[in-house]
């Protein structure tokens, strides 16, 4: 019913922007909880037809790639041990799985974060994330990482002075495609001429926000 739901939406979507250069992009909800067990009982009750013998994301990746639509997908900021253990969450395999199949179906995968987030943590796994090589890809050196990224959300802690320093950092590492091999040091003074040029901007922002 989700796929059948999708193909029309698409369909209609692709009609309406057909020739306007927009890009489409789908999102699928990052349903770890209980991706540790047999039957996946949350992601089947969200419609995502997903078990321990079964791929249920393929099919939403290869529809996405008929119609031209970026597969977008959540919780890439998340580690497994961060999780309650008693829910048998796995949100690192749950990614790993989501990126296979679009690599499968060939279709451009972007990524958001589920919570919000402002540590360098969380910010150093979507950069992990973004970039992951998996063993199925078989040393192809081809492989495209993340189209795009989505961080959630805009608030007043974001504009913290120590939560924006921290931003700052992660979007420069995030453009470049990793982690920077500078020194603590210099990373900090590269971030430095970023964080007081935009200045004036932030206290605006944090303005308006309160």
């Amino acid at each position: 019913m989700l796929l059948d739901h999708g193909e029309r939406i698409l369909t209609a979507s692709e009609a309406i922007f057909r020739g306007t250069g927009t890009k489409l992009s789908g999102k699928v909800a990052g349903i770890h909880w209980h991706y540790g067990t047999r039957s996946h009982a949350p992601e089947l009750t969200a419609g995502y037809y997903n078990t321990r013998f079964r791929d249920g994301y393929l099919p939403i990746a290869s529809m996405f790639a008929r119609h031209g639509v970026i597969f977008n997908f959540t919780c890439i900021e998340m580690k497994d041990w961060e999780q309650p253990g008693d829910a048998q969450c796995s949100p690192e395999k749950l990614i790993k799985q989501v990126i296979l199949a679009t690599r499968k179906a060939g279709v451009p995968l972007a990524g958001e974060n589920a919570l919000p987030r402002f540590d360098q943590d969380a910010h150093n796994q979507i950069i992990r994330n973004a970039n992951l090589r998996l063993p199925e890809d078989s040393g192809n050196t081809t492989v495209e990482p993340m189209c795009a990224f989505t961080y959630l959300r805009m608030s007043q802690h974001l504009f913290h002075p120590e939560n924006w320093r921290l931003f700052v950092s992660f979007v420069r590492k995030l453009a470049q495609g990793q982690a920077t091999s500078n020194s603590w040091e210099q990373e900090h003074r590269d971030t430095d001429k970023f964080v007081h040029a935009g200045g004036p901007m932030v206290q605006e922002a944090a303005a308006l926000l309160h």
